[in-house]
This record gives structure tokens, C-alpha cells and sequence, in this order.
């Protein structure tokens, strides 16, 4: 008679979490992703923005113009303003019960972007250890949190000023290996500054201040000069900044009550519409709107009463009017950019004058392929038809209301052997593949003409459905996957080389990785024989009776990597040399594009020098190329004693 196996559903399954329980079982919920901090977007850098954003939204109510961060061994954070202190009778609620605070009040914090009384209760629950000081009336009280769980509650005699004191350590057994890394965080600091006049940052003892806002902001983040001096134009809950380049597409940055919208929202939007239709009625002539736009490089903020985001982490603006009930954002960014736009621009003539020539030569190189760019688009419906070159997944970047669209990913490779064992390995929901067919055309200098007339280009922008900007790119990643060998290097360079010249956005909005791979798989000769009977016979039956589980395997990224691993494994190691992705099979591939993959994102700042960069190495100079390499030529005549024990398989 079988057993009935049925689970028993009683009182005792009926669980209730409490509010820091609720937030450790479920980070996901508070602060989207976490991550090691490898990536700007990862949960150790939301935590602290959460804890900037309260100092932040106290200087904004006039109440301490000094903000101190410090980030100690890459790992601790302590971060003191000097505002009024968080009221000290409801200290322990403001730090650890959820929907509690003191900004659903919009008289004291009216455009505040902290509103659900969620952000500071996550760093605590989320933090090993957690501390906050409230100094206020001559008295400072000092709470310290472990995992969210109170420890320590005193009140004492104080003689500093009044303000806030938070010190976290992110929960190393949730944010596994983390370190905040300095480039993100001195930006996210840079970025509160341009927004808050008069506002000074401490960050590990460097003084962060801007005086002139958005016009600072894109002085600083630039890789292109500006064709005219850059527009800045403040007003009431507004300020916008943009000038023209000569690079191709449009970029822009977007902020609400001091949070950066990475993703744009109904305020961008609005900008794009109404940039472009302000500009077109001033001219009187039939512009397309893609022409107006074209080398646009912009900067919009608004302050916005009782925000509304598409998710907890903030990036996207949701909100469709300037106050509950109150005038619509469309409406309120078309009115201010109509008068104040259409005014300087009258003034200017100047001015007017170039962006008209920017918008003409914009016009004729679109007009000139147009025929090619109609052909262009038949074939890339054609074979993503037939899906020859796209292996695509489930889940898209653009799909906004999916929870794992952040994970989409597009894997760029060449030759049919790499790009099956990727196809074979990855994840069908989330991780897409792009086979490219032997080296891309070195693109570097040539005009967007032949992002049609090439047919992997073509496909490539049809991939990913950037042909008029992001705001319909369908992978979060794009990963550029090549061989870790000369050929491979100089792929990875032309792919890249590609997105420079057309689609820098992608680069600078921090979409695109170099996927790193293995160079050297280590294991141990040694292996556990479990079954007693083949001890005898172990020698000859080796290959029959041993199992994969019982190696132990390190994979090793680099000569060092290797040296430890055979250290650590003992004498005889067995070393394998990957020569290309196509020798990695796909049940290792696995390891190496799932959740614990290397990759370097690829950036690009105002002071990497890009365009002589690229014209020195992608450019026409190829005798000056080789007297370098010659020049700076290594020659090793013997190998290192570790490289004799490298067998091949």
C-alpha cells in the first residue's frame, strides 16, 4: 500500500515576518538587485543613496548645507550631515518599522524623493552591523542594529551640532565578496551636487561642490566637444541644460528631486517632445524630429510634489502631473521649454545659426540613405525571420512591467563553435546570442551610411533595436564574448569601435561588457575512488570507474590565478590551456555566463581622450602602429618553469 505523501497544511505553516525579517527574506522587493558592487545599479550603492537622499532632502528644507561620506577599506560607510537631527522620541521607528517617517507630511518635506518610508529600514536590515546618532537640544541618542535586530539604545550630554550620524556595513553573507568601488560613488555624490546649489560633499576627505548645475554636469561627462556654448536655463522646479555635438544619436540625463533617472521616465519625455517641436516651430521649417535631435547632448531636472517611481530603486518616473491633482508634467516642461527655449534662442542668433547648420547636415545624411536604409531594414526582418544570426530570448529589456527584464543580455560572438557552446549553456529566458561572421569592418570614421550597408551592423542595431536610440534597446548587457587571443582582442576592439562611433550612449548609459573568460582550467590528477572493489585495479580502470565529481577544478582567469590553483591542488596537477570559446564544452560553459560571471563594463569619460585614441589605433596611421609595436616589442626566450606542466587536451 503506498504511503500518502501529501504535506500537511496546518496553523503552524501560517508565518509572519517581521518588518526587518520581511526585507532580509526579500531584498529584492526594497532594493532591487544585489550584486557586489561590480556594477553601478548593484544594492550596496542603493543602500547608501538611500542614506544620502535623507541628508540630501534635509538640505533642501534649508537645514544643513554640509554633507560628510566616508567609505572606509572599500567596505564601511559612514555618512554625517547637520540638519535637524531625525526626532529622537521616534528614533527607533524611523530606523526599523516600515511606513514610518516623517516625509507622507508634504508640508515639511514637500518635494522629498524618499516618500514611502521604506529606504533607511532597508540599509538596517540589510547591514551586519548598523548605527545611527540623532543629535538634536544638546543631546545626542545612539541606536546600533545588528541584522536589523536592536542591540544598543543610549541618550547622552552632547556639545556637537545638531544633525544625523549613519554608519552601515552591508551583510557580507547577502552582498557576497562586495566593495564599493570609488568611480560610482564619487559620481552618484557629483550628481547630488550639480542638482543643489550651495550644497558641499566630504567624500573620503575630497571637497564635491558645483556652482553652475546642470551646465557643470554636462561640462564634466562631455567625450565631445559642443558645437555652441552650452544652454543652461533655470527656473521655479525646472532646470534644463543641452548644446549640440557632432556625435551621432542623443544622450540624455534625467533627475527628479535629486534622483537620478537612469531610465528616463515622463519628464525625459517631455523634454525630447518638446525640445524638438520648440525648435521646429522657431526654424518654421518641415525638420524631422530625428534631425532636430541628432548630436542633442541634454540635462533635465524637475522637482516633483509626492514623486511616484516604477519601482523601488527610482530610476524611472512614473508620475504624470507636478503635484497630486495638480498641472500635468507634459504640459508644465512644453510651457517652460516653449517660452524660455524660443526666447534665447531669438536672442541668440548666433547660436540659432549653428544648430540650424547641426539640424541640415543631419537632414541631408538621412535623406542621402534613405534608399539604403528601407533595403537595409527588409533584410534584417528577413533574417530575423529565419533567425540566422539571432539566437534571442525570452525576456526583453523593454519589457517594463517584467521583473527580470534587468537581466536580459545579448552575448556578441564569432564563429559558429563559440557561438553554440554559449547557445547551448545560456539561460533561454534572459540570455541572448548574436554570432557575428568572421571581423567586423573597422568603422572609425566613417558615417552612420554604413551601419545599413553592412549587413552585420544592419542586424546587429536590428538586434537590439537602437535604430532610434534607446529607449528601445532590448538587452540590459550587451556582452561582447571573444576568443582571449590576438584575433579575439581585435574583434572585441572593432565591436566596440563600432558602438563608439555610432551608439555612444550605449556605452556611457553603461549597457556594454566584456564577457571574461577562462584561460586555464586546473584540476587534480588524485581522485576519490569510492567504490573499494576497483582500488586494485584503479591504474587500469581509471578512465571507466572515476567520475567528473570527484576532480577538484579551479578555473583560472589569469598566470597567477593558475600559480595558486597549482599550489593548491597539489603535485601533478592536469592543466588545460582554452585556446577559444569553441574548445570550452557547454556544460562548463555554464559556469561562466551564469550568475557568478566575470564581466568588465566598458566605459567612457570625458578625460579617456576617445577620438585620439581611436584615430591612433583604429585610424590610417599603420606605420606609426608598427613602429611602436616594434619599439616596445618583448621577446621572451624562456618560458616560466610553471609553463612545461601545460598539457593540452
Amino acid at each position: 500500500m503506498e504511503e500518502n505523501t501529501t504535506v500537511q497544511y496546518t496553523d503552524d505553516n501560517i508565518r509572519h515576518l517581521s518588518d526587518m525579517e520581511h526585507v532580509r527574506t526579500r531584498p529584492g522587493m526594497y532594493i532591487g538587485r544585489l550584486g557586489d558592487g561590480s556594477l553601478p545599479e548593484d544594492g550596496i550603492y542603493v543602500l547608501l543613496k538611500e542614506v544620502v537622499d535623507n541628508s540630501i532632502d534635509e538640505f533642501k528644507m534649508n537645514a544643513g548645507k554640509r554633507i560628510e561620506v566616508d567609505v572606509e577599506d572599500n567596505l564601511r560607510v559612514t555618512v554625517r550631515d547637520y540638519g535637524r537631527g531625525i526626532p529622537q522620541g521616534k528614533l527607533v521607528e524611523a530606523v526599523s518599522v516600515l511606513n514610518t517617517g516623517g516625509k507622507y507630511d508634504s508640508k515639511a518635506f514637500k518635494k522629498s524623493v524618499g516618500l514611502n518610508g521604506v529606504g533607511v529600514k532597508a540599509v538596517n536590515a540589510l547591514s551586519a552591523r548598523f548605527e545611527v546618532r540623532s543629535y538634536r537640544d544638546g543631546k545626542v541618542r545612539s541606536l546600533v542594529f545588528e541584522r536589523g535586530q536592536l542591540k544598543s539604545d543610549t541618550t547622552e550630554d552632547t556639545e556637537d551640532e545638531t544633525g544625523t550620524f549613519i554608519f552601515f556595513e552591508p551583510d557580507p553573507t547577502l552582498f557576497v565578496n562586495y566593495s564599493f568601488h570609488d568611480e560610482f560613488v564619487e559620481t552618484m555624490l557629483r550628481n547630488y551636487t550639480y542638482l543643489n546649489a550651495g550644497l558641499t560633499i566630504m567624500y573620503n576627505g575630497r571637497r564635491i561642490i558645483s556652482r553652475n548645475g546642470l551646465e557643470d554636469l554636462l561640462n564634466d561627462t562631455m567625450t565631445t566637444e559642443g558645437l555652441y556654448p552650452i544652454i543652461h536655463i533655470v527656473g521655479e522646479d525646472i532646470e534644463i541644460a543641452f548644446t549640440h555635438t557632432n556625435q551621432y544619436g542623443e544622450e540624455y540625463h534625467s533627475f527628479v528631486n535629486g534622483q537620478h533617472t537612469t531610465q528616463g521616465g515622463t519628464h525625459q519625455t517631455a523634454f525630447k517632445e518638446h525640445i524638438a517641436k520648440t525648435i521646429k516651430e522657431f526654424f518654421g521649417k518641415n525638420y524631422e524630429y530625428t534631425d532636430i535631435r541628432n548630436g542633442l547632448v541634454a540635462a533635465i531636472a524637475i522637482n516633483v510634489e509626492e514623486p511616484m517611481f516604477e519601482s523601488q530603486t527610482k530610476i524611472k518616473l512614473g508620475s504624470l502631473q507636478m503635484s497630486p491633482g495638480g498641472e500635468s508634467i507634459n504640459k508644465y516642461v512644453g510651457d517652460f521649454i516653449k517660452r524660455e527655449v524660443d526666447n534665447y534662442l531669438h536672442i541668440h542668433s548666433d547660436v540659432a545659426e549653428v544648430m540650424q547648420q547641426k539640424i541640415q547636415e543631419s537632414e541631408k545624411e538621412r535623406k542621402a540613405m534613405s534608399g539604403i536604409t528601407k533595403l537595409a531594414r527588409e533584410r534584417a526582418k528577413k533574417a530575423n525571420l529565419h533567425n540566422r544570426k539571432l539566437r534571442d530570448c525570452r525576456i526583453h529589456y523593454s519589457d517594463t512591467k517584467n521583473d527580470r527584464k534587468e537581466d536580459s543580455a545579448i552575448f556578441i560572438t564569432e564563429g559558429d563553435s563559440a557561438s553554440g557552446s554559449i547557445t547551448k549553456s545560456r539561460d533561454v529566458n534572459t540570455q541572448a546570442v548574436f554570432s557575428l561572421r568572421g571581423k567586423p569592418l573597422n568603422s572609425f570614421g566613417l558615417t552612420k551610411k554604413v551601419v545599413y550597408e553592412n549587413e552585420e551592423f544592419n542586424l546587429l542595431q536590428a538586434a537590439l533595436d537602437i535604430e532610434d536610440g534607446l529607449d528601445t534597446l532590448r538587452y540590459n548587457k550587451v556582452i561582447v564574448a571573444t576568443d582571449a587571443d590576438v584575433d579575439g582582442m581585435h574583434i572585441r576592439l572593432l565591436i566596440i569601435t563600432f558602438f563608439l562611433q555610432f551608439f555612444p550612449e550605449l556605452i556611457k548609459k553603461g549597457h556594454v561588457y566584456v564577457l571574461q573568460t577562462p584561460l586555464f582550467r586546473v584540476r587534480n590528477r588524485r581522485t576519490k575512488i569510492r567504490d573499494k572493489k576497483v582500488v586494485a585495479d584503479a591504474d587500469a580502470h581509471r578512465a571507466k570507474n572515476e567520475r567528473k565529481s570527484d576532480f577538484i577544478t579551479r578555473y583560472c582567469y589569469s598566470d597567477e590565478e593558475r600559480i595558486k590553483a597549482i599550489h593548491d591542488l597539489g603535485p601533478d596537477p592536469e592543466i588545460t590551456r582554452f585556446k577559444g570559446l569553441g574548445e570550452i564544452s557547454p556544460d562548463e560553459f555554464v559556469h561562466f555566463i551564469g550568475p557568478d560571471m566575470r564581466l568588465e563594463q566598458v566605459t567612457l569619460h570625458k578625460n579617456d581622450q576617445v577620438k585620439k585614441l581611436l584615430e591612433y589605433y583604429m585610424g590610417k596611421n599603420t606605420m606609426e602602429r608598427q613602429n611602436f609595436i616594434i619599439d616596445n616589442l618583448v621577446v621572451v626566450e624562456d618560458l616560466p618553469e610553471e609553463d612545461t606542466e601545460l598539457n593540452e587536451e
